[in-house]
């Protein structure tokens, strides 16, 4: 069974415990105990992620349901520039009073935690290549580098003085080559005589 630990995702709901329709809306601000994220972008510790829930008592347990809001910080996966995101979040679960297969969470010592709920709503929501709006390639490219963005700007490709000559090559159009000359003599078995 697992065992009730407090952290700042943890809430008391002892009010709501066994009273099937009572309702309690909250908002709260936490401090991210740990990073979330592991991409380019991430909710550093120390964020602030500001919640706000609404608990239900039902049969089964503690439904909970909610937003949560917070900043994400990280860099654009174009350049590398630092940038901030806003990062903001539904989330919804039920705690169950007995914890079996139906259900992956637990009301435990008049208590529902947070944190797996909030941690995977921002987590996936969080861009695997996040970029800045509008933003532009400010670096220089190297020589003999060309950057062609669309077909529309360049109509003829630059080619490289080393490949030019290849530039005059071109593809054999003769069908007939590699074709076997043709001497109009059918070709005799090994067991035809001579006449």
């Amino acid at each position: 069974m697992p065992k009730f630990r407090k952290t700042p995702y943890t809430v008391n709901v002892r009010d709501l415990v066994n009273r099937p329709g009572e309702m309690r809306e909250q908002d709260f601000t936490i401090q991210a105990p740990e990073h979330l994220g592991e991409g380019l972008l991430q909710v550093r510790e120390g964020r602030d992620i500001r919640i706000s829930a609404r608990f239900e008592s039902v049969h089964e347990g503690i439904y909970v349901s909610g937003e949560a809001r917070t900043v994400a910080d990280g860099h654009s996966a174009r350049t590398l520039a630092e940038m901030q995101q806003t990062v903001q979040v539904e989330f919804q679960e039920l705690f169950a009073y007995s914890l079996d297969e139906a259900f992956d969470y637990q009301v435990l010592d008049d208590h529902v935690d947070l944190e797996p709920v909030i941690r995977d709503a921002v987590v996936l929501s969080l861009p695997f290549q996040p970029e800045l709006p509008n933003e532009e390639l400010d670096f220089e490219l190297g020589d003999g580098i060309n950057l062609v963005l669309s077909d529309s700007q360049n109509d003829q490709p630059l080619v490289d003085s080393r490949w030019a000559a290849l530039a005059e090559f071109q593809a054999s159009t003769d069908s007939s080559a590699g074709d076997a000359p043709d001497t109009g003599t059918a070709e005799t078995g090994p067991n035809t005589e001579k006449s």
